[in-house]
């Protein structure tokens, strides 16, 4: 019994997080819809990101920058052949399938988003990934999101979207990526810092991932505030969101895969494949709710595929890393 919560506590603590971010959204609205909740979460994917660098050392990190295929090919699935995809879904299959239009427009502001900012470097790890693919993709999707996610969203809705600004987006990735990166590389100079770091990296991964649970807290508390705001007009069916689900995982199962595909086609090593399947069809919630709220705040179902989007890579993947750690070779690293 003790073995089974081990390898699964994280899927437990998944469904309790969604239970209690649905179930009590009102009384916890102040965590997801005031002032100081985009501070919160941006306070937490630093953490993050510091605990997942601190067991990394400067060689695999510049090992990623000499050698940035695995990172480019994941940045252009991402950015590329994944809007693409939701594109093509939302002109040939929702029509068809009669999906809420609110929910359809938010499959694709998820598409148009970058790539996560913490987890996919989370579950490459758990995977046996190369980790250091995952930070460097979210840096190439960040910086070039204040251009591509207003390009893709103005071409597949006919919608301009002003709240992606080249200026904050620098600013946040210096704040959420470079600095808490940097810190935990500063700490790692000392040497006892660097053994213990070493000694306890797959703590330091439970961290990592309890603050990847507390964004979904967050996440689901946004998307329940925004069902009990929808209008009895403008309500959708208990179909539509079976629906939007299904579309949504097919959209990153497909591109978890090609990712895999292309890198053993490209003959990546089997961590870079890993590293370039994950990076590449994971999304932020960060800029996704951002552009949901502020640019579509009109459509009060738009958040929800980008919270089904998040949930559903997130329980997905972890079955999927676990599966890859599982079927290592036992002689490659």
């Amino acid at each position: 019994m003790k073995n089974w919560l081990l390898k699964r506590w994280f899927l437990i603590a998944l469904a309790v997080v969604l239970a209690v971010g649905f179930s009590c959204s009102r009384a916890l609205a102040p965590l997801a819809d005031s002032d100081w909740s985009p501070l919160l979460r941006r306070g937490i994917v630093a953490v993050v990101l510091f605990v997942m660098a601190l067991p990394l050392g400067l060689s695999a990190v510049w090992r990623a920058v000499r050698f940035p295929g695995p990172s480019v090919l994941a940045a252009g699935i991402n950015f590329g052949l994944l809007p693409l995809l939701a594109w093509g879904m939302y002109l040939v299959l929702m029509p068809p399938l009669g999906l809420h239009p609110q929910l359809a427009i938010g499959i694709l502001i998820a598409a148009a988003t970058p790539s996560t900012l913490a987890s996919a470097a989370v579950w490459t790890r758990r995977a046996g990934g190369n980790d250091t693919v995952p930070v460097l993709v979210t840096l190439i999707t960040n910086l070039s999101c204040f251009v591509v996610t207003p390009l893709w969203l103005v071409a597949m809705t006919g919608r301009a979207v002003e709240s992606v600004r080249l200026s904050e987006m620098v600013v946040k990735l210096l704040c959420l990526i470079i600095l808490p990166m940097s810190a935990a590389q500063f700490c790692r100079l000392g040497p006892g810092v660097r053994s213990w770091a070493t000694d306890h990296k797959g703590g330091l991964g439970v961290v990592a991932q309890c603050g990847v649970l507390s964004m979904i807290l967050l996440g689901s508390v946004r998307a329940g505030l925004s069902v009990r705001l929808e209008t009895s007009t403008d309500a959708a069916g208990i179909a539509d969101y079976v629906v939007m689900i299904a579309l949504v995982l097919t959209i990153h199962l497909s591109m978890l895969a090609v990712g895999h595909l292309a890198g053993f086609w490209l003959r990546m090593s089997r961590p870079d494949r890993i590293a370039v399947g994950f990076a590449g069809s994971q999304k932020t919630l960060l800029v996704g709710l951002t552009v949901a709220v502020e640019d579509y705040g009109n459509f009060a179902l738009a958040v929800l595929p980008m919270v089904a989007y998040h949930v559903g890579q997130l329980l997905v993947d972890t079955l999927i890393a676990d599966r890859l750690q599982a079927t290592a070779p036992p002689a490659e690293d």
